[in-house]
């Protein structure tokens, strides 16, 4: 009877029911947490994120079973969207239409800068004829999207288009981000010579309240009227903006800037975990991610270069082509770099705030590309 008794209680403990696969996601999940504590790579997100991977991947705890804590956040701020748009809010409560408002051709720059957005939906397509790799055209769209470097718009999108690839999708993509001072300096120095990193822009004009209210309504009204797809992002983003510049709601552009965004973030990066457990994670589809978000986001940086590049000639030096690179949505660190480059080349070359422009047209941009994907694939 006794025996009896010491086989039940032991068949209930996690180490009788731990499988392989399970210890590897566990292993996966303190990866996260060290690569955020110690490493400082995205830790808001990453470390919920980790936390989570390793509660749905705690055997019998049942957090990532239907009815279950975990799945619960999932089905509520993700399974409707929730989550993402509320970041959204946050971000755009947090962002100065300014610098692209001052200059507003840098918005090709961020429209640039997605180009490798629908080169990865090809690659990830052309990977089918790799044996092992099975994406549908949906996968695709939802790999691409890592290259805009934008981790809401990633979980927002590939929750619609993959769901079981959107674990690996959100790491990728705010793995990618947080290596954003590591991968595109290369890339910038590669494509750009020493002369046009030297090129110092002249100040931007000053932008009126007027104005600053008026563009986000009207960035709004032509998506409504172009791609109704892309609304959710676009319009979560343009309230948060317009809260912060109309004045009168001081109390809720903070709320939105501050308690808020904090709170989703950590049911956010939660409920993203649950999509790590070992039977959607462990895939060799993984692996082909993790490439091709690499391969995204360096052609996004490239191809806003490039467009940078050419409108330095056509303003005949007037434009520092560096100002490219932050047409991916890594607000504001991609800038930050942008910046650093160009100082290092010219000690008097203070680029921040004219690559703000091309780095808030890249957040913009990033909701743009994931309405057309949404509008045709989903569709």
């Amino acid at each position: 009877m006794y025996m009896d008794k010491l086989a039940v209680l032991w068949n209930s403990t996690g180490l009788a029911n731990i499988q392989l696969d399970m210890f590897v996601m566990l292993c996966v999940g303190a990866l996260l947490l060290y690569l955020a504590i110690v490493k400082g790579f995205e830790p808001l997100l990453l470390i919920p994120i980790g936390f989570g991977c390793i509660l749905s991947n705690i055997p019998l705890a049942g957090l990532n079973d239907p009815g279950g804590m975990l799945h619960n956040v999932y089905e509520i701020g993700i399974g409707s969207g929730a989550f993402p748009l509320l970041i959204f809010l946050g971000i755009g409560a947090m962002t100065d239409f300014g610098p692209l408002i001052a200059r507003p051709s840098t918005i090709l720059l961020g429209a640039a800068a997605q180009f490798g957005i629908f080169v990865t939906l090809i690659g990830a397509l052309a990977m089918n004829a790799i044996p092992g790799f099975h994406y549908s055209l949906a996968d695709a769209a939802a790999i691409g999207i890592i290259g805009g470097a934008d981790g809401p718009t990633a979980i927002f999108l590939s929750s619609r288009l993959a769901p079981d690839l959107m674990g690996a999708i959100a790491v990728a993509a705010y793995s990618y981000m947080a290596l954003v001072p590591m991968i595109q300096p290369p890339i910038m120095r590669a494509l750009t010579t020493e002369d046009e990193r030297k090129i110092e822009m002249t100040q931007l004009r000053p932008v009126g309240k007027t104005e600053k209210i008026l563009f986000p309504m009207l960035v709004l009204l032509l998506c409504a009227m172009f791609l109704p797809s892309a609304a959710p992002l676009i319009g979560m983003f343009t309230f948060g903006n317009l809260l912060r510049e109309c004045g009168v709601v001081d109390r809720l552009s903070k709320t939105a800037q501050n308690e808020l965004i904090n709170i989703v973030t950590i049911f956010l990066g939660l409920a993203v975990g649950t999509k790590l457990s070992a039977d959607k994670f462990l895939k060799v589809e993984t692996l082909g991610i993790l490439v091709l978000g690499m391969i995204a986001f360096s052609i996004g940086t490239a191809a806003g270069v490039l467009m940078g590049k050419v409108m330095c000639r056509m303003t005949k030096g007037q434009v520092n082509p560096l100002i490219g690179a932050a047409g991916v949505s890594a607000v504001p660190m991609a800038a930050r770099v942008v910046n650093k480059v160009g100082l290092e080349s010219n000690h008097h070359n203070f680029l921040l705030m004219h690559a703000m422009g091309p780095n808030v047209a890249g957040v913009i941009g990033s909701a743009v590309a994931a309405g057309v994907l949404l509008a045709i694939v989903g569709g």
